[in-house]
């Protein structure tokens, strides 16, 4: 008789991760209810501390609600270089210990550990080293799926400890919406309730036969895997990238062009420095550019050498964007890079081209 294969999967979760950031160099805020977010009028809240949460604020919420919420909130403006650079390195101290990771965002992972003997105690360690050396404290969820640690960590977050096997996670989300379970959006909990199911337990008891009238027959049988906690999805390190970017939705729209050539500055040289960091150059510099009404316009060049000099990147960059000259406010702008070193040969140097997007 052969048995299954043991899993063990971890999910680790930076808690409250911007606004931690901010508290460890701002140590006088701790305590108090701290919100990142912008100042615009399309501003929402990029994260809040755990005394702001207690008022109902929560991430993605306008910042205008959220600041009517907790008036006497201290708002923070967001500092994403800030971000990248603590989120560098939190997981740099986790990849010295586990091999295999996949990362789900700046401030959340999985973690592959079947072969690892002492999984907890391992994590364990992991979780002080990480709160010694950087201040952060990281959430964790561990199961035999990437579904079960995710939603373990989650939930019981912050500063969560969990462990659970698939069998605890049925009997006691059971009584949760299902909205608690990753890949359930606010439309398809409205579709479920529509069916009378309101619970996970609802939905584990629920007949496929009904679940597939509303939504087919493949997500009938997704849902039901989900509500009972099936899951085999791998946990799958990042690809070498064929490209990368950096990209800045700005809280107002932004006409000034010295504005818009200061950011996109800033970008290619984050660009130039990951490049570096990779050992990796590219040949092809492009620009994105989004503006009010949607429309959205991207630009490349192909250079004849293959660079990863911050400097050429924001010089062509710049071109690119003075070629283009916005005739409206831009909402997004962004810088790429692609055409590897390490790929197939890059096309021939030519000119400039354009790409208009439908809105």
């Amino acid at each position: 008789m052969t048995s299954t294969p043991r899993r063990v999967i971890a999910h680790l979760d930076i808690d409250a991760f911007y606004a931690s950031v901010e508290l460890r160099r701002r140590p006088e805020l701790r305590g108090l209810p701290v919100i990142v977010a912008g100042s615009g009028p399309r501003a929402v809240v990029t994260t809040a501390s755990y005394e702001a949460r207690r008022f109902g604020v929560d991430s993605a919420m306008p910042a205008a609600r959220a600041r009517a919420l907790c008036p006497d909130a201290i708002v923070i403006a967001p500092d994403f270089e800030a971000y990248r650079r603590a989120s560098g390195e939190v997981w740099s101290l986790v990849r010295e210990q586990v091999p295999v990771i996949q990362s789900a965002g700046i401030d959340e992972a999985y973690l592959e550990l079947s072969e690892e003997p002492f999984p907890v105690a391992l994590l364990r360690a992991l979780v002080q080293n990480v709160r010694e050396r950087t201040a952060m404290t990281l959430s964790v969820g561990i199961g035999p799926s990437r579904l079960v640690a995710k939603t373990a960590s989650a939930h019981f977050k912050p500063a969560a400890f969990v462990a659970m096997s698939r069998e605890q996670a049925v009997a006691h989300f059971a009584a949760h919406p299902p909205r608690v379970l990753q890949g359930i959006g606010p439309k398809t909990a409205e579709r479920l309730i529509a069916l009378g199911i309101r619970t996970v337990g609802e939905l584990q008891a629920a007949p496929t036969q009904l679940l597939a009238q509303r939504f087919g027959e493949r997500m009938a049988r997704e849902l039901h895997a989900r509500a009972h906690f099936f899951d085999d999805s791998p946990v799958e390190p990042v690809r070498i990238a064929k490209s990368r970017s950096s990209e800045l939705t700005f809280p107002t729209d932004v006409a000034d062009a010295a504005a818009l050539e200061r950011a996109l500055v800033g970008m290619a040289h984050e660009l130039g420095e990951g490049l570096r960091a990779r050992g990796r150059r590219a040949r092809t510099i492009a620009i994105k550019v989004r503006l009010d009404d949607w429309t959205t316009v991207t630009r490349a060049r192909t250079v004849e050498h293959f660079t990863n000099d911050s400097e050429t990147i924001a010089v062509i960059s710049l071109e690119l964007l003075r070629a283009y000259a916005p005739v409206r406010p831009v909402r997004l702008l962004g810088v790429r890079v692609a055409s590897f070193e390490d790929e197939s040969p890059a096309p021939s140097p030519q000119s400039p081209v354009q790409l208009v997007l439908p809105v």
